[in-house]
């Protein structure tokens, strides 16, 4: 498992309580948040292995909701 500055797991989780809070409809779930590591702005991915910009980091879901708790 991959750890990550928390600021950018607390960001993460944001971002995912954001989509969640607007009851999206749809079966996809999220596999996890891709973010920007200087602007902490994201948004979610839908694959495993997303393509990244320089700057970005892949957060997978599963670290996310661990975080949580």
């Amino acid at each position: 498992m991959t750890f990550f500055d928390p600021s950018l797991i607390k960001a993460a989780r944001n971002i995912y309580r954001n989509y969640y809070s607007l009851g999206m409809p749809g079966d996809a779930r999220p596999m996890g948040v891709v973010i920007n590591r200087d602007s902490h702005r994201g948004q979610l991915a839908f694959r495993n292995k997303p393509i990244l910009l320089p700057r970005e980091c892949f957060i997978p879901m599963k670290q996310i909701e661990a975080e949580a708790y």
